[in-house]
Order: structure tokens, then sequence, then C-alpha cells
């Protein structure tokens, strides 16, 4: 048994459906009736939800079977799964080494073969990064496609539900399932139901135009870039015409990420303050300090650190320095992306430009921490989707490569990566 899972269940869905028979992993930020919902935190190490997620209750009448809710960063923060009140999870292919992160558990249960599919979460890289360090496919769909009631919110104008399974076709038929508007989440839209994303995955890529982003191929490890390069010259050899894009605007996308990213989180985890939600600790005094108290003892470090500077960054006097260039920024990405696709019918990109590192060696420092992100958060901020599929391996380590499509754009980005698998 691996450390994927906090809370292991069997949850049987309605028989004869599409998923009858499969097993599917749940990342533990998502709502499901009866079963504890931690979002990887003291805060909600006890919170039983009462009512299934949408995604949940797709998952039911599609005949799944859930066994089990995954260990995350705790409320998603994190690219590594260390973050965790619940300690971290380990990496299938090197057990000293992290599985990604936040949907670490998620895509560790599907390495380790302890689910057939799984869900997890994607904010800035949350479901493609751990699916690029254990060696499985990730997909983050279009803004809008996926329905977020019951998820637990951490940047809601960012993250998307997303699958994880072994093969290409294995997630998109996932998303099969999930992908269509919700009436009690208005941020959905029709654009993209149902439509036939398994049948994309037939690896047919001739004629197909790639734009290689060569500013996140440049900063990648050198030992990440050659294996992309490699797979990249073999989808050109079977007839896909590659052509090198550059947005400058990649280059200010973390900082405008985390700027937006802590600032929704500031706002959205308000609300745990151990009397509306979270542990109420018993704790004295007039409410704003049993609300602090309360706070100091269920948030870990990393919550508390990004609470703080979005908190800062929304305040008086700062609002127009930070948030809104931020704001500005994620416009400008937006418009380059737009721009890249009269060129290329797919962008592409390796998913991590590192290695998994081991465990307890990610940087000290939290800003170079949070480069780890570069190649994934642009996408987030773009509303797009995009795709992680194993390219490969180096030093005995999986290497991810990334497509990412147009708007509601499923289709392109499975078929490119199937052809690579």
């Amino acid at each position: 048994m691996s450390d994927a899972f906090i809370t292991r269940t069997e949850i049987d869905g309605d028989a004869d459906g599409p998923l009858d028979g499969q097993r599917i992993a749940v990342k533990d930020n998502i709502s499901t009736d009866g079963t504890r919902t931690t979002c990887g935190s003291a805060m909600l190490a006890e919170y039983v939800p009462p009512y299934d997620a949408t995604v949940i209750e797709r998952l039911k009448r599609a005949g799944a079977t859930i066994v089990g809710k995954t260990n995350m960063d705790e409320f998603g923060m994190g690219t590594t799964t260390e973050s965790s009140h619940f300690g971290p999870t380990t990496n299938p292919v090197d057990e000293e080494r992290v599985p990604g992160g936040s949907s670490g558990g998620s895509a560790a249960a599907v390495a380790a073969g302890e689910a057939d599919l799984a869900l997890g979460t994607d904010t800035g890289g949350s479901v493609r990064c751990p699916a690029a360090f254990c060696g499985v496919v990730g997909i983050k769909p279009t803004y809008g496609l996926v329905s977020r009631y019951g998820l637990v919110a951490y940047a809601n104008s960012l993250e998307q539900v997303g699958p994880l399974a072994p093969t290409v076709e294995g997630a998109a038929s996932l998303l099969d399932i999930i992908a269509g508007p919700d009436e009690r989440d208005a941020t959905t839209r029709s654009e993209g139901a149902d439509t036939d994303y398994a049948s994309a995955a037939d690896g047919d890529i001739d004629g197909t135009t790639i734009g290689v982003l060569t500013d996140l191929v440049d900063g990648a490890d050198e030992r990440v870039a050659a294996v992309f390069e490699e797979r990249i010259a073999e989808l050109e050899e079977r007839g896909a015409e590659i052509r090198e894009i550059e947005l400058d605007s990649l280059t200010h996308a973390v900082r405008a990420y985390y700027v937006i990213a802590m600032s929704e989180a500031s706002s959205n985890l308000a609300r745990f303050d151990g009397v509306r939600y979270g542990i109420s600790g018993g704790f004295d005094g007039d409410w704003n300090d049993a609300f602090a108290r309360a706070r100091e003892a269920g948030f870990g470090s990393e919550v508390k650190r990004r609470v703080l500077l979005g908190t800062y960054a929304l305040s008086a006097g700062y609002h127009d320095k930070y948030y809104e260039k931020a704001q500005d920024t994620r416009a400008w990405i937006k418009q380059e992306f737009d721009a890249a696709f009269e060129q290329a019918d797919v962008l592409a990109s390796p998913t991590m430009p590192v290695l998994p590192p081991k465990l307890g060696e990610s940087p000290e420092d939290p800003l170079q921490h949070y480069l780890m992100d570069a190649n994934t958060v642009p996408v987030n901020l773009a509303d797009l989707p995009a795709i992680s599929v194993p390219a490969g391996t180096a030093d005995g380590l999986p290497v991810g490569a990334q497509f990412v499509g147009p708007a509601f754009g499923e289709r392109a980005v499975i078929r490119a990566a199937s052809a690579l698998e």
C-alpha cells in the first residue's frame, strides 16, 4: 500500500455505466457526501461534506467505484505534496522522490496501480506536474468545461478539475464523463459539451502544426530538454510541422500568477475562522483574537505565507501596484497565446523544467520553489486546455511533454499527446 491516500473507502456508483468496474481516486479537496474532505489541512481534518460535488455525482452515475481521497499539498498550495498536514506522499517511480503537486496523491495512486483513474485539480499545474513526475497522463481542461461546484476553492479564477490516467485515451474517457455545463456553477459553458474526447486519441499527427515554446525549452534542465527535443523530432518525422514560437509575456507569468492566486486565496480562505468553517479550538478572548488563534492552529506555514501576501497585495495603497498589474499581465498572456494559435494547432514544451527532486530537497527559498511552475502557470492565466504525457526518461526518472491548445481545443491536445505515447 502506498501513502497516496488520506482516506480509503469504497463508494459504489450505479451499475452498468461507462465507468462500471473502474476504480477512481479523488483528490481530497473535492466534496464527497459522507466521506471527509480535508484539503490536506488540520483546519478541515474532520470535515465531512453533506453533499457530492458535481463531478462526483457524474462519476457515480457512470458506475465508477471511488476507492479513496488522495493526499495533496494543503489547500492545493505546493508543487511536491510535502506540505500536507498528513505527511508527504512518495513517488512510486522512486520512493526517495516527490510525486509533484498539488495532486501528488492522485498521480501516485494511478502510477502505483491502486486506482485505474483519478481526479485532481489544476490551479497552476497541479494535475500536469504530478503527471509528469509520476509518468502518467494528466489533463487541465479549458476553464468552464468542468464544473467546480463542490470543489473547495483556493483560487477560483484559475482552477479546474482534471483527470489523470495511465494513458491518453483513459484520461480523455474520464473527461468525457465529467465535462459539460452545470446550473450550480455559473462559470461553466455549453461549448465543448457532448464532445467525444476519447476518440481523438488516435495517434494521428500527420499535418498538425506544433509550435515549440522556445522560452520554456531554453529554461529547462538540459536532461529534460534533450528528451523533449528528441520526441518532437520524432513527431516531425511522422508528418508534423514544427515551428519555433516565442512569447515575450511568459517571462512575467510566474509573478502575475502568484499575485492573483495569493489574492484569491486570501479571500477564499477567510471563511476558515473556527466559527463558520474549520477547527474551533475553544479559544478565549474577543472574536478577533479567537479567529486569529484558530487560523494559527489550523493552517500550515505555506498557507499562512500565501494568505498574508495575498492580503498585502489587495490592501489599500498596494492594489494598483500589484493586483491590477498582474491582471494586465494576464490579459497580455491571453493575447499572445491567441496570436500563437494563428501559427500553430497546438503549442508544446516540457511540462516541468526539472526532474522530480528528492523528498526534502526542494528549494528552501519560496521564490525559487515557485519558479518550478514556470511552464504550467501561463496556461491557467490564459484559461486554456493542456495535457502532460510521458515523453521518456532521464537518469531513470520520468519526463513529461506538455501540449497546449486553444480554448475548448481539448481534442487537438489529446490527439497530439496520443501520438507521443
